[in-house]
């Protein structure tokens, strides 16, 4: 794990987990901090695993950690905070030892994080494992904030899922 250690020590990974653990200190909703980003890590490799997909342990604990970064862009500027998180790891991953091949698959992964259309995400490699394990690692059924929760009732997670 050595290449997702670098992304962690990245001074701009650094800062751009601050910004956004900062933006979001009174924020009674889901924050996007490293809790987060290592559920979603765990989630997606478990899926990748049961699945039997051929992607690299690091590659997919890569997209977990870099998928939301850009989030304090989004509070500060409007830019779609997959938009932003897409751009930081296209400056983060050539100097984490991750080949081009990898830097392209991630950064795809990120961008295609949100997409809603469940069949599209199920045909989407490791952009759908991002989108599953993104919205499975939210604990709808015990937060307090549930009823003042913008995500529509529909997506809420009303329990442990597969």
């Amino acid at each position: 794990m050595n290449r997702v250690n670098q992304i962690l020590s990245h001074p701009l990974y650094r800062q751009a987990l601050e910004k956004t653990e900062l933006l979001e200190k009174d924020r009674e909703f889901c924050r996007h901090n490293m809790a987060h980003f290592l559920d979603v890590a765990r989630i997606a490799y478990i899926h990748c695993l049961e699945q039997g997909m051929d992607v690299k342990k690091d590659v997919v604990y890569g997209a977990a950690l870099l998928h939301d970064i850009g989030r304090y862009q989004q509070y500060e500027a409007g830019i779609p905070h997959e938009t932003a998180s897409a751009r930081l790891a296209q400056e983060i991953l050539p100097q984490c030892s991750y080949s081009e091949e990898e830097q392209r698959q991630i950064q795809e992964a990120v961008l295609g994080h949100r997409r809603k259309d469940k069949k599209q995400q199920e045909s989407l490699g490791l952009g759908g494992l991002l989108y599953q394990a993104d919205k499975q690692s939210r604990n709808c059924f015990v937060c307090s904030a549930r009823e003042a929760c913008n995500w529509p009732k529909d997506k809420m997670n009303e329990g442990i899922q597969d």
